[in-house]
C-alpha cells in the first residue's frame, strides 16, 4: 500500500494536482494487481489554507506524522507562499524520504523550494525553466542537471513546471505501478489531446469491471 501525502499551503495552484490526485483517489482506471492507495492531506499546523483557486482545505495530519518509507509519495504543488521559513520542516522531510527511497514528486514553485534545499544539485529535474530557478533560488548549483521538458522523473525524484500537469501525474502513476501500461498510455493521449478514439482505446484496456463503471 502506498500512502500520498499532499502537501498544503496558503495559493496552492489547485489545477497542478487535480490529474494525479483524482485518478490516484479513485482508483477507477488501475488493474487488478494494483496496490492500494491512501492520500492524506498534510501541513505544518491544522489550520485550514486557502488555495489559490479560493477553495478552504483543512490539513489530515501534520509533518512530524508522515511515515518514512519507501512507500510514501510525497506531492508538493506549487504556490507562491514557498519562501516563508515554516515550510523549511517539510523540505527537511522531502530530502529524509529521498534517502529512504520514497518518492518525493514536486511541481512549480515547489521546484524552487528544493532547490533552494539543495536537492536538486545532482539530479535530473525540471522547472518553469532554467532562469526561474535561478532568479527565484539563492545558491542553487543544479544547472548542469537541469532538462527542459514539461516532467521530469528520476528514480524517485519526479519535478515538472506550471504547465506540467498531466506529464507529471503520467509520471507518477507510472512509477506507483497502478496502472497497465496501455492503460496509462491511452489515458495520456486522451487528456492530452481530447481525441475521442483514445477515449475508446483507454476503455478497452480496462478490466472488465471497472469499464462497467465508467
Amino acid at each position: 500500500m502506498f500512502t500520498v501525502y499532499v502537501y498544503v499551503l496558503d495559493t496552492l495552484a489547485d489545477w497542478e494536482l487535480g490529474h494525479v490526485t483524482s485518478e490516484l483517489n479513485t482508483g477507477r482506471f488501475f488493474s487488478k494487481a494494483a496496490p492500494r492507495v491512501s492520500i492524506k492531506t498534510v501541513s505544518y499546523s491544522k489550520e485550514p489554507i486557502h488555495t489559490m483557486g479560493g477553495l478552504t482545505v483543512v490539513p489530515d495530519c501534520l509533518i512530524d506524522e508522515i511515515a518514512v518509507s519507501d512507500t510514501s509519495v510525497l506531492l508538493l504543488p506549487g504556490a507562491n507562499t514557498w519562501n516563508d521559513p515554516k515550510h523549511g520542516a517539510i523540505l527537511a522531510k522531502a530530502s529524509e524520504l529521498l534517502s529512504a527511497g520514497g518518492t518525493v514528486c514536486a511541481i512549480c514553485g515547489a521546484t524552487a523550494a528544493l532547490a533552494g534545499a539543495g536537492l536538486l544539485d545532482n539530479r535530473p529535474h525540471t522547472s518553469n525553466g532554467l532562469g526561474f530557478l535561478e532568479m527565484f533560488t539563492s545558491g542553487y548549483k543544479g544547472t548542469s542537471f537541469y532538462v527542459d521538458e514539461q516532467s521530469v522523473a528520476d528514480g524517485n525524484l519526479i519535478t515538472a513546471g506550471s504547465t506540467g500537469g498531466l506529464a507529471w501525474a503520467k509520471q507518477i502513476i507510472k512509477r506507483l505501478g497502478v496502472f497497465e501500461v496501455d492503460t496509462l498510455e491511452a489515458w495520456y493521449e486522451y487528456f492530452s489531446t481530447g481525441k475521442p478514439e483514445y477515449f475508446y482505446a483507454l476503455m478497452q484496456t480496462l478490466p472488465s469491471s471497472n469499464s462497467a463503471q465508467q
